[in-house]
């Protein structure tokens, strides 16, 4: 055998509803990893149940710089670590209406069993502080995942998810009918979709870069933030230095864990993207 890296892993089953839950685990119970690092090395398989340390596999790339731009503009008084989660599923979501920053969507049973899912993926996990939305669905995904820890959660106004008006509370197909042309820029243009001279998504990412600041100049190094969907796009663009433009060019699942890490400068670089094992399985993450 050459040298090289080998990783076999278990599939995990594909949902294509992706803000619903899954309906199965068992195909996944029991995932393993190997790992062959070269032709003469030991190979390596991690515990059952558990994704290690990325610096296992990769050597790390924790020596970053330039690779974005400053989101402090201000040097960090130490390198920085943020998990990113997004609420569980809502009462809205499973309806299919627009949910915006209203405060009227709670979470399902569904929700609740993902945010404790979420809970138990990152229990190994030490975290210096908790930031939340205090809108309903993600104020009570972190008051669950935070439960048991000993700091008090904070709860960030500018975590919130992004205003639009009277789209919010409609279903998805009813919000098309009444208001095509409104309900078309905000799923085909939403960095253009406008009322009244009001712009919610370019806001939106003002607004992240001010969330951003108040996250990372919190002392501690390690950081847990559950918000909402748009929110979280706003807040992966603006730390990888993307327009409003890019909106839609990530997707986070309900549930789903992203994480930055962010040198001295304030410079980002995102280490996993809508994490979703821990949904299917009972992975926890060590990073």
């Amino acid at each position: 055998m050459t040298s090289g890296l080998v990783l076999t892993t278990t599939h995990l089953p594909f949902n294509s509803n992706a803000d619903k839950f899954p309906q199965f685990y068992a195909t996944c119970s029991s995932p393993r990893f190997r790992i062959l690092c070269s032709s003469s090395g030991p190979e390596l398989t991690l515990p059952t149940g558990t994704i290690g340390n990325d610096g296992l596999v990769t050597g790390g790339a924790y020596d970053f710089s330039k690779a974005t731009t400053s989101v402090t503009h201000k040097l960090l008084s130490a390198p920085k670590q943020v998990t990113l989660v997004r609420h569980g599923l809502s009462t809205w979501n499973d309806e299919s209406r627009v949910q915006g920053s209203s405060n009227s969507s709670i979470l399902t049973e569904t929700g609740i069993m993902q945010a404790e899912r979420c809970k138990k993926a990152l229990v190994d996990i030490h975290f210096d502080q908790c930031f939340s939305s205090p809108i309903s669905r993600a104020k009570s995904t972190a008051e669950i995942m935070w439960a048991g820890r000993e700091e008090s959660l904070i709860f960030l106004d500018t975590l919130k998810e992004a205003h639009l008006f009277y789209l919010e509370g409609m279903k998805n197909k009813d919000a098309r009918r009444i208001y095509p042309k409104e309900y078309t820029k905000w799923r085909g243009d939403p960095s253009n979709f406008h009322v009244n001279g009001i712009y919610p998504i370019r806001q939106l990412w003002d607004t992240a870069s001010i969330a951003w600041k108040e996250i990372l100049f919190t002392p501690g190094e390690n950081f847990l933030v559950v918000t909402h969907k748009s929110m979280l796009r706003a807040l992966i663009c603006a730390a990888l230095g993307l327009s409003p433009e890019r909106f839609r060019a990530f997707d986070v699942n309900n549930g789903g864990i992203s994480v930055f890490k962010f040198n001295k400068q304030g410079e980002a670089m995102l280490q996993s993207l809508n994490m979703t094992a821990h949904m299917y399985t009972d992975h926890t993450y060590l990073y």
